[in-house]
């Protein structure tokens, strides 16, 4: 597998509140990672550094080749590349669904109208949302929202996809629409970092599960591994609340 992210020596503060430390970490093309842990960790830090959201105070980060930590580099061109899915949607509420996944490709990268319709139109359609293009974002129901930013998502044409707790704002009963897109996405081959509290769902769909814990990755391997054989003791007691 070619590696498409690589970090080190990552560090990460906000004001004397040290978030991340001495981070080193490689991430592989096809690849489904689970990011776990308890909530004020680091998971969500984590992912805003790799597409640039938050600035880094020390070490490297490389994404397809390029030094995403650099101030030369691009970030926008990056964040074409990298594809980000919040927690809270982060949509266009003037706007219908069709239009929310056409609005990037046409500002960032130029397309035609048609050609990003097009390529919306396919992307909803995996969604399962072809249905819904005219509606007003507003007027959805959260795992619908969610199913929208996954489009627009994808209709960047994104090398990696990064989902931030995509699951967390729903309702119980709009989890698994979510994660079963999620599923169609991995089996695809498309190469996803994922912050989840959902553990029977990262147990399932990630090919390696990262533990973090104080702002550090404590344990990094296969899910069998973790959920089965975990090799520190507080990975073992935040495990048993999922037993």
């Amino acid at each position: 597998m070619n590696k498409i992210i690589s970090i080190r020596n990552l560090k990460k503060s906000f004001g004397e509140n040290i978030i991340l430390r001495d981070i080193h970490l490689d991430f592989y093309e096809g690849e489904v990672v689970c990011i776990i842990g308890s909530s004020g960790t680091g998971k969500s830090t984590l992912l805003r550094c790799l597409n640039g959201l938050e600035t880094i105070d020390e070490g490297e980060i490389t994404f397809d080749g390029m030094d995403i930590t650099s101030p030369k580099t691009d970030l926008n061109l990056v964040r074409t590349k990298i594809g980000m899915v919040f927690q809270e949607f982060n949509l266009f509420y003037n706007m219908n669904v069709l239009k929310n996944c056409v609005i990037g490709q046409t500002k960032v990268l130029h397309r035609s109208l048609e050609e990003a319709s097009q390529i919306a139109m396919k992307n909803l359609e995996e969604v399962g949302l072809s249905k819904f293009v005219n509606v007003d974002v507003a007027t959805l129901s959260g795992g619908q929202k969610q199913r929208v930013a996954i489009a627009r998502s994808l209709s960047m044409n994104p090398k990696v996809m990064l989902f931030d707790e995509p699951t967390s704002a729903l309702d119980p009963e709009m989890v698994g629409e979510v994660l079963e897109t999620m599923k169609v996405l991995a089996k695809k081959g498309m190469t996803m970092i994922i912050v989840t509290h959902e553990m029977s769902f990262a147990r399932e769909i990630a090919n390696r599960i990262l533990f973090m814990d104080n702002g550090m990755i404590l344990e990094d391997g296969s899910p069998e591994q973790i959920f089965e054989h975990p090799t520190y003791e507080r990975t073992k007691e935040f495990l048993k609340r999922f037993r």
